[in-house]
Formats: C-alpha cells, structure tokens, sequence
C-alpha cells in the first residue's frame, strides 16, 4: 500500500507529477483519511489498522503512532481554537457482534492532542 502525492494548481484545479510518498506495512492497516499539520507531517488513519499514523512525507518515515480502541478509523481532522486536538472518526462497517463486543467504541468520535497544529482550511476550484 502507498499514498501518493501530488502537485496541485489552485488557479485550475489540475494535478500533475503523481509520487509515492509514504509505503506503508500491512500491518498498519490501509490508509485511509489524512490531514496535515503545521510542520508539515502527515496525519493518516488506518484502516483495520486500529491506528493514526503521522508520516513523514519528504522522508516517508513513520514519527508517531497512536494506537486506537477500534479497528476502523476512517479519517482525522485538526479542531479546536488552536487547530491543536486532533478528531478521529471511526465505523462499525462490516464488524460482526463479536468485533463489535471486542470493540465498543468502533463508530465513534475520538480526540487526541498530539502537541502539535493543524492547518486552517483553503478553498479551491471544483
């Protein structure tokens, strides 16, 4: 699995030069929704990972993992006055009873603060 960068042009939306930036291990799950902080780490939540992980995009190294108490998070976002919690939502998609007894948070809102900021929202074209 790899996540993918690309360069972007506001003025018309397109994208160019697709690169591997971060491959990840199997076992952290598959990535799935991400959001970037203000040094410039990636945020990433892993699904069936039980896991955010924040990468290293220049070097595709992985900093920091937070483990989680649910198997599929879906995506993290930065919050708060200082964009300085970090929210992570979660699914009980496809969990049978017994995940679902293992795991009694799995569709829930979590919040972490990591120590560090997120970047206020832009807009764009499209």
């Amino acid at each position: 699995m790899k996540i993918e960068a690309f360069d972007y042009d506001p003025m018309t939306g397109a994208i160019s030069n697709r690169r591997t930036i971060v491959s990840v291990a199997e076992e952290h799950g598959l990535p799935d929704g991400m959001t970037i902080h203000a040094e410039g780490k990636l945020w990433v939540a892993h699904w069936d990972g039980w896991c955010v992980c924040r990468w290293d995009p220049t070097t595709g190294k992985l900093v920091q993992k937070v483990r989680l108490p649910v198997s599929r998070p879906t995506s993290c976002a930065f919050s708060g006055p200082a964009l300085d919690t970090l929210y992570i939502t979660s699914v009980t998609t496809e969990l049978d009873a017994a995940a679902l007894v293992k795991q009694p948070g799995a569709g829930g809102l979590f919040r972490f603060n990591p120590g560090v900021h997120g970047l206020p929202a832009f807009s764009f074209v499209g």
